[in-house]
């Protein structure tokens, strides 16, 4: 009876496990983080859309701020350039399944079921892309990069939200762990 509650617990997990997004990141290697405390200028190329630009550049500053980092753009170390896209992702109208246990007496069991979701309304949300760069004042060189993304269906409180976890995400995995041992 344990083991098959233990099996569903795990089976639930992997699942939830897979389902959460987890940001990109990429960097040099040789590179030593551990002197950055200091930052410039937040930019983008991009600014097709001036309130998400400056809900991530907000949300940037915010980040790193919180980090420790200060922003002095006369003895910066480092700057920081995003950009972000927003594209249609096409309503998931698939199929679910489902696993259960449960016991009736002294007998066990494990059910399973399905389902299947049907979009109502409009047939696709919006998925925001967001890339924050972060360069090396004296050589120009790119030293980190970190992307992940998020879908909504609306604009406003529930959109900014959104950008403000995607970007604090991001900037988690900065500066890379691994180049600070």
């Amino acid at each position: 009876m344990i083991s098959t509650r233990l099996a569903s617990l795990l089976f639930c997990s992997l699942v939830l496990l897979a389902c959460s997004s987890k940001p990109n990141q990429d960097y040099d290697t040789g590179y030593d983080f551990s002197q950055l405390h200091t930052f410039s200028g937040i930019t983008t190329a991009s600014n097709s859309d001036p309130l998400s630009a400056q809900r991530i550049a907000d949300a940037i500053q915010s980040s790193l701020l919180t980090q420790g980092f200060k922003q002095a753009d006369d003895t910066a170390q480092f700057k920081v350039n995003y950009t972000f896209n927003i594209t249609d992702k096409p309503k998931k109208s698939g199929l679910s399944i489902g696993l259960g246990t449960g016991n009736w007496g002294s007998s066990g069991g494990v059910g399973i079921g399905t389902s299947v979701g049907v979009p109502i309304g409009n047939d696709s949300a919006k998925l925001q892309t967001i890339q924050i760069d972060m360069i090396d004042i004296k050589t120009q060189q790119l030293i980190w990069r970190g992307s992940d993304n998020f879908s909504f269906d609306t604009g406003g409180e529930d959109k900014a939200q959104l950008t403000q976890q995607t970007v604090a995400k991001i900037l988690a995995q900065f500066p890379p762990q691994e180049s600070l041992k």
